[in-house]
């Protein structure tokens, strides 16, 4: 059957069976990633809202934020309202081409968070090693020019999966453990060699989160050596206070991703692929709703901002 025309062997639809092993419990597992879901647009659309409107957080640093936050959430929506019509409403069928859609968004979009992250560190270490140069080196036209870069890669390097994956024939069935379109899971269902995508997929993450975090770990160098060396002990704790929002960030984003990528690639037999899949939905939700709440905790500038459109608001409400 394996040897027919590819063509052939494509089915008209996916069939997402969500989290294998936990189908009872679906309903009680949709209630913290819609509550996760919530909070990620609320608050990453407010962030966006506050950016654009405060003119304090008119700054490289903050739009950055912004581009990170437009991500999260369109990352999120990209999986979370089919996930919860899969565990809600038992809607499991996803048209092939939708998936192989849904498929490239997820990553292109995993890839655009990974570069975004990388360009909040390079605007640390420029904002902590060359401050007298910050408002020259940091432009407008530049950060438009690095987060287009940032787009254009996550696109190039993602379009491939989804020839890759289309060319595979189907003829194991269309049954897909899992509750949104992954670019493994989807090959694994196909009958024939996948090799390719697996080597691929893997090129690909460590063209694009491998530079990264090598960008990163770069820059965090720099910055703790510029750092170490100021006299003062209160600036050095100023100077690094201003990254810790930015380092939770990586945290929250890179170790579940880490955990996806090399369990997907290189067995973690011993792990249950309920909890492969939980790991999974994490990696895309986590940051998207962590990500707002951290800046808001530790970014004087952000909080200052809510209170004063807080009262702006109010007192626009009251002169009416």
């Amino acid at each position: 059957m394996c040897g027919e025309n590819s063509s052939s062997l494509t089915p008209g639809f996916f069939i997402l069976n969500g989290i294998p092993g936990l189908e009872a419990a679906h309903t009680w597992i949709s209630l913290p990633f819609c509550f996760m879901y919530v909070i990620a647009v609320v608050g990453n659309c407010g962030l966006i809202y506050l950016i654009s409107h405060e003119d304090a957080l008119h700054r490289p640093m903050y739009y950055f934020l912004a581009l990170l936050s437009f991500t999260d959430v369109t990352l999120c929506t990209t999986t979370v309202p089919n996930m919860l019509c899969i565990f809600w409403f038992n809607l499991k069928e996803i048209d092939f081409d939708a998936c192989l859609t849904q498929m490239f968004f997820v990553h292109m979009l995993t890839g655009m968070e990974s570069g975004v992250l990388m360009l909040m560190a390079l605007d640390r270490y420029v904002a902590i090693c060359y401050p007298l140069r910050y408002s020259i080196i940091l432009t407008n036209p530049v950060i438009a020019k690095t987060g287009l870069a940032t787009f254009l890669r996550g696109v190039l390097l993602i379009i491939p999966f989804t020839f890759l994956t289309k060319r595979l024939p189907y003829c194991r069935g269309n049954f897909i453990p899992h509750t949104y379109c992954d670019h493994m899971s989807v090959a694994k269902v196909s009958c024939g060699n996948f090799k390719v995508n697996a080597i691929y997929g893997l090129l690909a993450a460590l063209l694009i989160g491998g530079f990264d975090m090598f960008c990163i770990s770069v820059s965090y160098t720099m910055i703790l050596r510029a750092v170490v060396s100021l006299s003062s002990a209160d600036a050095r704790k100023k100077a690094f206070g201003t990254c810790t929002s930015h380092i939770c960030a990586i945290v929250i984003t890179y170790v579940p991703a880490l955990f996806t990528i090399f369990t997907h690639r290189f067995g973690g037999q011993n792990i249950p692929h309920h909890v492969h899949i939980l790991i999974a939905n994490l990696y895309l939700m986590l940051p998207p709703t962590l990500n707002p709440i951290v800046y808001g905790a530790k970014t004087k500038q952000i909080q200052e901002g809510v209170i004063k459109l807080f009262f702006k608001e109010k007192a626009i409400l009251v002169m009416k």
